[in-house]
C-alpha cells in the first residue's frame, strides 16, 4: 500500500479508509511505503498484525543514495532520459515519451544515482535548452538560472520515490495519483507488478490549487505543473485497475487518458455500528464540522457563512472539530482573526480532535462542510449514519454520498451556505425527516464491510489467485445481520480521530 502525507502518520479522512482495509482483511500482508516529508514524522496509527512491514519515504531531508553522480555513458544516458522527460511535459508537439523516459531515470534512482544526477551542471544546461526554446510559452516569460534551479530542486524531490522498490510478488495498490503511484509505477514496468489506483481526491486539481498560493515565479509552476500532469495522465493509463471512490472522479480519469474498462467504483464505507443515531438534538442551534484545519477545507466561506447566520439567528453556535497539522498553525491563526473581523468569536470553538467522532457530530443540528476538493468524503457519510441532516459544498463525490438527504451549495459561496444552514435550522420537520433517510442510505449504500469486500475480490483478481473472492450472501444483501457481524471488531471503529 503506497500513501503520500497520510497513513499511518495522520488521522484523517483517507487514512481511515487505509486502515478499514487493512484490519478488514487480517487475511492479507501489507507492507505500507508511505510518501513523507523529512521522514521524522511520527506513526500515529497502531499497526495491526498483519502489517508485516512499514517504510517511510521522506521526500525531503537528505539526498538519498551516493553522492557521485554517473559519468561517461551512464551519463550521457541519463542526460537523453532526462532531455525526453523535460520535452514530454514542456513541449506538448515533442514526440517523446514519459512513461518511457521515467523507467529509464528509474533505474538510475534504483541505483541511487539519480538525485545526484539530476543536480549536476549537465542537467541544468538542459533543462534551460530545453526551456528557452523559442516557440514554447515559458520563453517568453523569460526563465532565469534561479528559476531553473528552483525546478531542479523540486523536480529532485519529486522523483525520490521512484528509487523505491517494492516485492515482485506483492499487488501495488496506491491510494492516491501522482508521488505515491512512482514506485508501483517502476515495479510495473520493471518487474511486471500488477499496479492498483484508487484515488479519493483529485490530486492533480489539488496541486493546481496548492500552486495558487506558492511564491515561486511563473515558469517553475508551469514547470512542476507540467510534470504532474504527465505524472498523473501516465498512472491512468498505466495501471492495472483504477477504483475511483465516486464517478466525479471516474469522469476525471476517463478524461486524463484512463481506459474506461479499467476503471470500478468502489465507494468508501463506514460502520453504522460506530456511528449510531445521534439522538436529541442541543438545546441552542449548532452548526458543526469536522476534519482537518487546512486550506482545503476552505474553512473561511464556512466562517463566512457562520456569521451571515448569526445575523439572522444571533445565538447560533459553530463547533470545529479536529487537529491542526503539522505546518498548520499559520492557518489557524488566519481563522481566528477572520472570526475577530466578523465579530463571532463569542459563538465559535476550535474543539480539537476527539476519538469519538461520532460525538462530533450529535453535538449539532446540522453538520457543515465547506471543501475545495473532496473524494468521497467520510465525514458526511459519518454524519448521515448519525441521523444527522447536511449542508455540503458540491465537489468531488458529495452529490452522490449525499443524494436527496442534505443539502448541496457551490464552494466559495458563503451566502448560499448561509441560506441552506437557516433552511434546515428554522424546518425541524424536514431536518429530522431528511436525516433518518440519510441514515437509511448509508445502511443501504455505504457501509465498510462492502467496500472491504469489493477490494478483497480485487486483490485476489490481481495476484492471480486461482479462485476468486466471492462475498457471502449476507455482506450484500441483509445488512441487519451484517450490522450485527462481529467482523466489525476487528476494523477501527472509532473514526478517524479528528
Amino acid at each position: 500500500m503506497l500513501t503520500e502525507g497520510t497513513y499511518p502518520h495522520v488521522h484523517g479522512g483517507v487514512s481511515t479508509w487505509c486502515d478499514q482495509l487493512v484490519r478488514g482483511m487480517p487475511e492479507v500482508g501489507f507492507h505500507i511505503v508511505s510518501l513523507t516529508g523529512s521522514g521524522r514524522e511520527p506513526v500515529t496509527w497502531e499497526l495491526p498484525p498483519n502489517v508485516h512491514r512499514h517504510t517511510s519515504v521522506p521526500t525531503w531531508g537528505p539526498r538519498p543514495g551516493r553522492g557521485r553522480a554517473p559519468y561517461g555513458r551512464a551519463r550521457r544516458r541519463f542526460v537523453d532520459a532526462y532531455e525526453r522527460l523535460l520535452l514530454s511535459f514542456l513541449d506538448p508537439e515533442a514526440p517523446c515519451d514519459f512513461g518511457e523516459a521515467l523507467t529509464e531515470l528509474a533505474v538510475l534512482a534504483r541505483d541511487g544515482r539519480l538525485s545526484a544526477a539530476l543536480r549536476t551542471e549537465t542537467a541544468l544546461r538542459s533543462l534551460m535548452w530545453i526551456w528557452t526554446m523559442p516557440h514554447l510559452p515559458t520563453a517568453a516569460a523569460r526563465p532565469t538560472v534561479h528559476d531553473a534551479l528552483t525546478a531542479t530542486d523540486l523536480l529532485e524531490h519529486a522523483l525520490r520515490p521512484l528509487g523505491t522498490r517494492i516485492s515482485g510478488t506483492s499487488v501495488a495498490h496506491a491510494v492516491s495519483s501522482g508521488l505515491a503511484t512512482l514506485p508501483a509505477l517502476a515495479a510495473r514496468h520493471l518487474d511486471g507488478v500488477p499496479f492498483l489506483l484508487t484515488e479519493h481526491g483529485i490530486y492533480l486539481r489539488e496541486r493546481y490549487l496548492g500552486h495558487r498560493r506558492e511564491a515561486q515565479r511563473w515558469p517553475v509552476k508551469a514547470f512542476m505543473l507540467g510534470f504532474y500532469r504527465e505524472l498523473n495522465s501516465h498512472g491512468y493509463r498505466s495501471a492495472d485497475l483504477i477504483t475511483p471512490c465516486n464517478r466525479y472522479n471516474r469522469r476525471w480519469e476517463e478524461r486524463g487518458g484512463a481506459d474506461p474498462a479499467r476503471i470500478r467504483t468502489v465507494y468508501n464505507g463506514v460502520d453504522p455500528a460506530a456511528f449510531p443515531h445521534a439522538g436529541p438534538e442541543p438545546g441552542t442551534p449548532t452548526l458543526t464540522w469536522c476534519g482537518r484545519v487546512d486550506p482545503i477545507k476552505d474553512l473561511e466561506t464556512l466562517i463566512r457563512a457562520y456569521a451571515l447566520v448569526r445575523a439572522e439567528l444571533p445565538e447560533t453556535r459553530l463547533r470545529l472539530f479536529g487537529p491542526v497539522p503539522p505546518g498548520g498553525e499559520a492557518y489557524r491563526t488566519r481563522l481566528e482573526k477572520l472570526a475577530a473581523e466578523l465579530g463571532v468569536t463569542d459563538g465559535l470553538t476550535f474543539e480539537g480532535r476527539v476519538t469519538e467522532v461520532w460525538r462530533a457530530y450529535a453535538a449539532g443540528h446540522v453538520v457543515m462542510l465547506s471543501s475545495v476538493s473532496e473524494g468521497f468524503p467520510f465525514s458526511i457519510i459519518e454524519a448521515m449514519s448519525c441521523g444527522r441532516t447536511t449542508v455540503s459544498t458540491d465537489v468531488g463525490g458529495v452529490r452522490e454520498a449525499v443524494g436527496d438527504t442534505g443539502l448541496v451549495v457551490p464552494p466559495r459561496e458563503p451566502e448560499k451556505m448561509a441560506a441552506a444552514a437557516l433552511t434546515l435550522l428554522h424546518d425541524h420537520e424536514r431536518r429530522r425527516r431528511l436525516g433518518e433517510s440519510g441514515r437509511q442510505r448509508v445502511i443501504d449504500r455505504f457501509t465498510v464491510r462492502r467496500s472491504v469486500d469489493n477490494f478483497r475480490t480485487i486483490y485476489h483478481e490481481l495476484a492471480g489467485a486461482p479462485e476468486a473472492y466471492e462475498p457471502t450472501v449476507e455482506t450484500v444483501t441483509d445488512w441487519t445481520l451484517e450490522l450485527r457481524d462481529p467482523w466489525y471488531a476487528a476494523v477501527a471503529t472509532d473514526g478517524p480521530g479528528w
